[in-house]
């Protein structure tokens, strides 16, 4: 059984390793895939951005995601503690200058330290328009005080530190980071969801009562029937057809919120070997990053990053950085238990 460590390892490189396996392939169709690929799709890492293992925009604000929960206790000295919430928050304005653009009305003098101090996320990695335009307008969105009603699936593929935390409700703190930017209920409440089930997987819950307890919680909310339904239909998929990409395509795309979480609960449902896993996550016509990330985040936070292929973990961008992100997160864990 893998530890609590390698869980939070593997929930964070796996989804990177989800997502710098489907960049290369986010906007092909499956017929263009193997086409390129071969009948299997693609299957390892190939170039993109201009190296093998490139990131994009999903693990950049996912590893922003985990800075701002890290500092919203322990902040570096120039900057001020505060609530989670707004400690994400400023977080993703660090991101957003990494972007090349500001809010508006902010001051941009941020501080050369942490992830913003990082020379490789100062680069453009197809960042969601939602999240710019959001996080550009200079307000903070809520769930009460929605910035818009978009539920591209920009919220859900950032959240997985928020099942990574000590959080006292991790649903709630996953909906209320994702409605920073993404205001429809299916934008955040498919982020709550995946945040509940990560903080289940790496309490050594199975999957099976991870997915129902988060399953749970997401029909105690309102305007939760869309993502609810994607979520069932995610479920029953898993126990009455064959894995394949056909089954992937009749839960959508992965754009929108649900889809994504529909497409990476699915593929990570169906099996405990995480290539296949990943790989079933990416080989679609759709958001191929986003539902690998989601897909690799399951799985590894499941198995532990003893199960993913050690040639991966070596070649994913950023590597040693998103393994020290996952041992703060642990170690902060593992202080709360004692």
């Amino acid at each position: 059984m893998p530890s609590l460590r390698e869980r939070v390892q593997g929930a964070l490189l796996g989804g990177a390793i989800g997502d710098a396996l489907g960049a290369p392939v986010e906007f092909d169709s499956l017929e263009m895939i193997r086409r390129t690929y071969g009948d299997e799709g693609i299957t390892d890492f190939v170039p993109a951005y201009g190296r093998l293992g490139a990131i994009t925009d999903d693990t950049q604000m996912t590893l922003f995601t985990a800075e701002g929960l890290l500092w919203a206790s322990d902040p570096p000295s120039r900057v001020a503690p505060t609530d989670p919430v707004t400690s994400v928050y400023q977080a993703y304005l660090r991101w957003l200058t990494t972007q090349g653009r500001h809010p508006a009305g902010a001051d941009t003098d941020e501080p050369s330290v942490g992830l913003f101090a990082v020379p490789e996320l100062h680069s453009l990695r197809g960042p969601g328009t939602t999240c710019l335009t959001a996080l550009s307008s200079g307000e903070m969105g809520t769930m009460e005080d929605r910035l818009n009603d978009s539920k591209g699936c920009g919220g859900v593929m950032r959240v997985a530190p928020v099942g990574l935390w000590d959080a006292v409700d991790p649903f709630d703190l996953g909906c209320r980071t994702a409605a920073i930017t993404h205001g429809h209920p299916s934008g955040f409440l498919s982020a709550g969801f995946l945040a509940e089930v990560i903080a289940h997987l790496i309490a050594d819950a199975h999957i099976d009562e991870a997915v129902e307890r988060a399953r749970a919680s997401l029909a105690r909310r309102p305007e939760s029937a869309e993502c609810l339904h994607a979520v069932e239909r995610a479920l029953e998929l898993a126990t009455t057809r064959r894995a394949s990409p056909e089954t992937v395509a009749a839960l959508g795309r992965g754009w929108v919120g649900e889809e994504a979480l529909a497409i990476g609960l699915y593929c990570a449902r169906t099996t405990e070997d995480f290539a296949f896993g990943v790989g079933l996550a990416v080989n679609h016509d759709g958001d191929s990053d986003s539902t690998g990330s989601i897909a690799g985040t399951i799985l590894g936070a499941r198995l532990g990053v003893p199960a993913i292929p050690n040639a991966w973990v070596k070649a994913v961008e950023l590597s040693e950085t998103i393994t020290a992100i996952a041992d703060q997160l642990a170690g902060a864990l593992l202080t709360g238990q004692s």
